[in-house]
């Protein structure tokens, strides 16, 4: 090479290598995650919204529990979740709505009404949980089913049917507990606790239990918190009152089940190595949030139309989280899990009822 010709090289190496910085500069900016517009939710929660409306109308007109018809509403339209654009929306509502819907919850509950129920109800109440979640542990196992399983129907057995169903599955985690099972337990749930609303009641006055006996049968072994409230209140007002008390207490109890569900799960059915490690917290951010409102509650008194807005609220998120889970689950799937499916909800119903029944007569009568 001549003397002459190494500008022209130094000239041309120059350029490629100004070339290079800029290549690699624009794949830098390419791999920079950009930031998502918030419109991708719209899709997915509009539908959400206009099948939570339509199982609601249903729920109104038809006696149809609310749960149970957002769930066959969200079934039945889920070929709308087939839509990538769906996605997103159905995500949020179906993860954070059910969240700030179980923290809602923390408006209905004090610490005065727990300690008003005395300790005496309270122990039946912790055999009648205790029994409910042994019962569906060891039918999961005797089916050959996962601890996370029983743990599931089990726990939402003993809480409050569909909430509490809804805060284990968040500590539990998709990983352990696919979608179709879990929307099949929601709907179990939401029948044993129709079914019950319908059967208990006459079952106190063919027993002949007291107001007290009854509310506690109701409030101690119905899962849902509005039909065992309900169902309290169609025997006599003394036994609704009893039957609410007792109800939210179970309620109350919701944040150390699902804090104890998360820290027994990860010992009993450890996940992978890196897989969904920070889905089983040792206190998940949103029951912290319940037990702060539960004592703000119990500190300060609210303006009564302050509690009742805020459960119709609450009611109406975990409407819509249930019907998004329906829609992004595949009923193929749904119909091929089995009679096995049924049995830890179906044990933990029949153990919750027999147990309360022997408190009821044995104890408070």
């Amino acid at each position: 090479m001549t003397q002459g010709a190494r500008p022209d090289f130094e000239a041309y190496a120059g350029d490629l290598f100004g070339e290079m910085i800029l290549a690699d500069s624009a794949a830098a900016a390419a791999a920079k995650p950009q930031p998502k517009p918030l419109s991708r939710f719209v899709p997915g929660a509009a539908i959400c919204a206009i099948a939570g409306a339509a199982a609601a109308w249903l729920a109104q007109n038809y006696g149809v529990p609310v749960i149970l018809a957002g769930l066959l509403v969200g079934l039945a339209v889920n070929f709308a979740a087939t839509d990538p654009r769906t996605h997103d929306g159905l995500d949020l509502v179906s993860r954070h709505g059910l969240r700030a819907g179980i923290v809602l919850l923390g408006f209905q509950v004090t610490a005065m009404q727990v300690a008003a129920m005395g300790i005496i109800p309270f122990l039946g109440l912790a055999l009648v949980m205790a029994a409910a979640l042994l019962a569906a542990l060891l039918a999961a196992r005797a089916t050959g089913q996962s601890p996370a399983i029983g743990l599931l129907g089990g726990g939402a057995t003993a809480i409050c049917g569909a909430s509490a169903a809804l805060a284990l599955y968040g500590v539990i985690g998709r990983e352990r507990v696919d979608q179709a099972l879990f929307t099949l337990t929601l709907v179990i749930l939401a029948a044993a606790s129709a079914i019950a609303l319908v059967t208990y009641p006459p079952l106190t006055r063919m027993l002949g239990f007291s107001d007290a006996q009854a509310g506690f049968l109701v409030g101690a072994s119905i899962h849902d918190v509005a039909q065992a409230i309900g169902a309290g209140f169609a025997i006599s007002d003394a036994a609704g009152a009893q039957a609410t008390v007792v109800k939210l207490t179970r309620v109350a109890l919701l944040a150390p089940l699902v804090t104890l569900a998360a820290l027994w799960i990860a010992r009993v059915q450890p996940l992978a190595a890196g897989v969904g490690r920070a889905r089983v917290p040792v206190l998940p951010g949103f029951i912290l949030a319940f037990l702060a409102l539960v004592g703000v509650n119990s500190l300060v008194t609210m303006p009564p139309d302050l509690a009742g807005h805020a459960l119709t609220l609450s009611k109406t998120l975990l409407l819509l989280a249930v019907t998004a889970t329906a829609m992004r689950t595949r009923t193929d799937l749904l119909l091929g899990l089995g009679w096995r499916a049924v049995m830890p909800v179906l044990a933990a119903t029949i153990a919750s009822l027999a147990v309360a029944l022997a408190f009821a007569e044995w104890v408070i009568g």
